[in-house]
């Protein structure tokens, strides 16, 4: 059975080491859209913007679509990993990928707990940068809600596996 799964959510979140871990655990392919945007050059911030443009992250999703309905086609797996923090990007994603099934999970903790996080990196972000971010995505909601506070990774993992669909 193939479906797609979006994972988003602030920097420091916890969204790589989860998306990368259900990839593992579901065979599935992983696409994370903010190594994407820095591969295209598509992750700069103009001057007169507060953040990436959508447009940039639209030309990401337009670049990866093909890949992704491939995998799709041939009964994969999918999963999406970036800030989505333009819901036109998830909307555009759902859109092209429509015949498919797929599952949206936002994840979420206090922003001291997403600064200590990113500190914890090998190349952290820095505090202002988790903080943009973090009251970016924070501006709506999507999808299934995940508290990742006071949580390990495995238990994480657990609570997005509970709303998948069960191998055959």
């Amino acid at each position: 059975m193939s479906y797609f799964v979006i994972i988003r959510g602030p920097l420091g979140i916890g969204k790589s080491s989860l998306a990368k871990e259900l990839s593992k655990i579901l065979g599935a392919e992983y696409i994370s859209m903010d190594s994407l945007l820095e591969e295209l050059g598509l992750d700069k911030v103009p001057e007169t913007e507060e953040c990436i443009p959508a447009k940039n992250f639209i030309k990401a999703d337009e670049h990866i679509l093909p890949k992704a309905r491939n995998k799709l086609k041939d009964g994969k797996i999918v999963v999406f990993d970036g800030n989505f923090y333009h819901k036109e990007q998830i909307d555009h994603l759902i859109k092209n990928l429509s015949y498919h099934e797929h599952y949206v999970f936002t994840l979420k903790a206090p922003l001291k707990v997403c600064i200590e996080r990113d500190k914890q990196r090998a190349k952290p972000y820095g505090k202002w940068a988790t903080i943009a971010v973090y009251n970016l995505v924070s501006r709506f909601d999507c999808g299934t809600i995940v508290n990742t506070e006071n949580k390990t990774l495995h238990q994480v993992t657990e609570e997005i596996l509970s709303y998948l669909p069960k191998p055959l």
